[in-house]
C-alpha cells in the first residue's frame, strides 16, 4: 500500500467516525432538549413519574400514536388545548433529534 491509499484510507476512517460519533450523540442531544423543554412536567425517560401527574410519561408515547408523528408539530409549533403547556418549535435538527430520543426510551412497540 503506498502513502496516497493510507492517506486516504486516514481520511475515509477520520470521516466515518465523525458521521458516526454525531449519529452516537443525537439521542443525547434530544434527552437534553426533551429534559429542559419538557421535563418540569412530564417522566422523559425510560423510568421515573411525572412531576406533574396528569402528564403522560414520554416513554409510553406509542400507545397513543408514532413518536414520528410529532416531527411535524415539533417544527411547526406544538400547541395543546391544555392553557399551562407552552407552545415550542424546534428546528429540523433538534425535531430529529427529539425523535429518535422518543423512539429509544418507548416501553412496547406498537401494535
Amino acid at each position: 500500500m503506498n502513502l496516497r491509499h493510507v492517506r486516504q484510507l486516514i481520511l475515509a476512517l477520520g470521516c466515518a467516525l465523525t458521521i458516526g460519533g454525531a449519529a452516537a450523540a443525537e439521542p443525547n442531544r434530544g434527552e437534553v432538549l426533551v429534559e429542559r423543554h419538557c421535563g418540569g412536567c412530564h417522566a422523559v425517560g425510560r423510568a421515573g413519574d411525572s412531576p406533574k401527574p396528569p402528564a403522560p410519561p414520554f416513554r409510553d408515547l406509542n400507545q397513543r400514536y408514532a413518536p414520528s408523528a410529532l416531527a411535524e408539530a415539533l417544527a411547526e409549533g406544538l400547541l395543546t388545548g391544555h392553557p399551562l403547556m407552552p407552545e415550542f418549535r424546534f428546528e429540523p435538527d433538534d425535531v430529529r433529534a427529539i425523535i429518535r430520543y422518543l423512539d429509544s426510551i418507548q416501553t412496547r412497540q406498537p401494535a
